[in-house]
C-alpha cells in the first residue's frame, strides 16, 4: 500500500506544472484595469532605461536641429524663392513638414529596440509573465511618443528662432502636433512588426532606410510637388506623409485642412488596424 501511495504522489505533482502555462495562455481574461497597470509598469521600466542610458536621447535632441539647419540654410533660399518669398518663407513651409518626418525616423528606433530586446532575452522574460502581450508593445509606443514630443518641441523651438510665424492659433498648432503623434504611433506598429520579423537590428535599420527615403523625399515635406514629374506627383498624391505635411501646414499657417486631415487619419487607422494585430500575433509566436 505504501508503494502505491508513493507512485501516485509524483503523478499528482506531475500535473501541476501544466497549470502555469494555461494561466499564461489565458491573457485574454486580463481586464482593462490590469492591462493599464501593466502598461504603466512597463512604461516606467522603459523610462528608467533611458535614464540609465541618456545617450539614447541624442537622436531626439540633435536630429531636429541638424535637419532644420541643413534644409533651411542649404535649400531655403532657392526653394523659398520658388514659393514666392525668401528663406523665412521656406521656414514656414518646411517646419510643419518636418513634424511628419520625425515620427518616421523615431519609428525606426522602435523597431531596432524591439529586435535588440528579443536578442538579449528581455522579451522572453516578459512572455513568461501573466500579462497581456499587447501591453509590452503599447508601453514601448507610449514612451516613444514621449520622445517624439521632445523632438517636436525642439523642432518648433528652432523654427521660431529661425523666424517661423504661427499664422493660425495655438489650438491649430496643438492640433498639428496631435495629428503627427497619431500618425507616428501608427507607423511605429509597422516598425515593431519589422523588428519582430527580421533577424537583426541592422536589417531593421536597412529596411527602414529603404522605406523612409522614398516616402520622405517623394512627398511635399521639403519642397512643393508642382515642379515634380507627373508620375512622381501621382505618387505624392497618395503618399501619407504628403497628406500629413499639408494638414500640418494648414493648421499652422493657414490653408485647406479638412481633406488632408481626414486622409491622414484614415491612413493612421488603416495602418494600425492591419499592423497592430500582426505585431501582437508575431510577438506571441516569435521563438
Amino acid at each position: 500500500m505504501s508503494t502505491s501511495t508513493t507512485i501516485q504522489q509524483p503523478a499528482t505533482t506531475g500535473r501541476a506544472p501544466s497549470a502555469a502555462p494555461r494561466a499564461l495562455a489565458g491573457e485574454g481574461r486580463i481586464g482593462l484595469r490590469a492591462s493599464l497597470r501593466h502598461i504603466g509598469a512597463l512604461m516606467r521600466r522603459n523610462v528608467l532605461q533611458i535614464k540609465k542610458d541618456p545617450e539614447s536621447m541624442f537622436d531626439v535632441l540633435l536630429m531636429p536641429i541638424v535637419f532644420i539647419l541643413l534644409f533651411v540654410y542649404v535649400f531655403g533660399g532657392s526653394i523659398g524663392a520658388s514659393l514666392g518669398g525668401d528663406r523665412q518663407t521656406y521656414v514656414n513651409y518646411v517646419v510643419p513638414g518636418m513634424m511628419a518626418m520625425l515620427g518616421m525616423n523615431i519609428a525606426t528606433a522602435v523597431g531596432t529596440g524591439v529586435n535588440e530586446d528579443f536578442r538579449k532575452g528581455v522579451m522572453d522574460r516578459f512572455r513568461t509573465m501573466p500579462i497581456a502581450r499587447s501591453s509590452v508593445l503599447v508601453a514601448k509606443i507610449v514612451v516613444e511618443l514621449g520622445r517624439m514630443t521632445v523632438a517636436t518641441a525642439i523642432l518648433l523651438g528652432m523654427g521660431f528662432l529661425l523666424g517661423m510665424e504661427l499664422k493660425t492659433s495655438v489650438l491649430g498648432l496643438l492640433a498639428a502636433v496631435g495629428l503627427s503623434m497619431v500618425f507616428g504611433a501608427a507607423i511605429m506598429w509597422i516598425f515593431i512588426l519589422l523588428g519582430l520579423s527580421l533577424k537583426s537590428a541592422q536589417a531593421v535599420q536597412g529596411m527602414g532606410f529603404l522605406v523612409l527615403m522614398p516616402l520622405q523625399f517623394g512627398s511635399s515635406i521639403f519642397a512643393p510637388t508642382a515642379t515634380m514629374p507627373g508620375w512622381l506627383q501621382a505618387f505624392t498624391d497618395y503618399n501619407p506623409l504628403s497628406n500629413l505635411a499639408d494638414a500640418a501646414r494648414g493648421l499652422m499657417i493657414g490653408g485647406p485642412v479638412a481633406h488632408a486631415t481626414w486622409l491622414t487619419l484614415g491612413w493612421a487607422v488603416a495602418i494600425t488596424a492591419v499592423a497592430a494585430p500582426l505585431a501582437v500575433s508575431k510577438f506571441r509566436r516569435k521563438s
